[in-house]
């Protein structure tokens, strides 16, 4: 995958830890208003307390993901000019960061559908609509503040769509025995369930228990799985999957994951953790 679409916050101001809100939860341990540093950013914009996010009740930064927006608003829109020792660009760059965070995923998206064989016949569509995004991520400031970005996003859709079904067209038809609404799976009980191909775009697996379950060529854009238990699973092949999702999910050794992703220390400390009870 493109390194520019991944985080690199060595060349970013901080930008979501100041930029975004957040609440006291079970992913963060206390509340925040937009444009307010956290406690926990240092004078260098770096987290004081990175390594052990987790372990001080800030779970929801570890599935966060900026997709390289972070680097991109810091180093490219600003040129290297930070809020804080520019507080007058502080506002337009706390505005810009979320709007770039959403044209990153998508040329996160794009990027990816290019690499399928299955896309072939649609490359060149891609690769015009990763030209266009990427003009638009080199905008000012001040127009990137004003774009329609719903209606950006509902004509990548329509491509990634595309590219959804090409790549599981095998499985399409398939009936699957699962019980209640596809996207609603919260706590659902579908361990070895066999996901070959299954349309997940947008699903609340919250706490689903999917050890074992076989999640191959399944499209998993958006789908939430948060605590998800993804032990022994099989999610080769799966598309949209991205280092957020499966860092907010439970899994072990034995889960199978596409080649660009990679499993969490979290999972191994849980397995480090089991051994020793017994």
């Amino acid at each position: 995958m493109n390194s520019s679409l991944q985080a690199d916050c060595s060349r970013c101001f901080g930008l979501c830890c100041v930029a975004l809100p957040y609440a006291k939860s079970a992913d963060f341990a206390f509340d925040k208003d937009s444009g307010t540093p956290c406690r926990n950013l240092q004078d260098d914009f770096r987290c004081g307390i990175h390594q052990h996010l987790r372990d001080q009740g800030f779970k929801g930064c570890t599935v966060y993901e900026c997709f390289g927006a972070g680097q991109k608003v810091s180093q490219n829109t600003f040129s290297g000019m930070d809020w804080e020792t520019n507080p007058e660009l502080a506002k337009d760059m706390f505005d810009v960061f979320p709007i770039m965070q959403q044209l990153h995923e998508m040329l996160y998206y794009l990027t990816e559908a290019l690499t399928l064989n299955e896309t072939k016949p649609i490359h060149h569509e891609i690769e015009v609509a990763i030209g266009e995004i990427e003009h638009l991520t080199q905008r000012r400031a001040s127009e990137i503040i004003l774009f329609n970005v719903s209606n950006i996003r509902m004509k990548i859709n329509e491509l990634l769509i595309r590219t959804s079904e090409r790549v599981r067209a095998e499985f399409i038809h398939k009936k699957y025995q699962i019980k209640g609404k596809v996207s609603n799976f919260i706590g659902a009980k579908l361990r070895k369930a066999d996901l070959r191909g299954a349309n997940l775009r947008g699903a609340l697996l919250i706490a689903a228990d999917l050890k074992y379950a076989d999640l191959r060529k399944s499209d998993l854009i958006g789908a939430d799985l948060r605590d998800a238990d993804l032990s022994g699973a099989d999610l080769r092949g799966s598309i949209f999957l991205t280092q957020a999702q499966v860092n907010s999910a439970k899994g072990n050794a034995e889960t199978k994951l596409p080649d660009r992703l990679t499993h969490p220390n979290h999972w191994q400390k849980v397995k480090q953790n089991k051994k020793a009870f017994r």
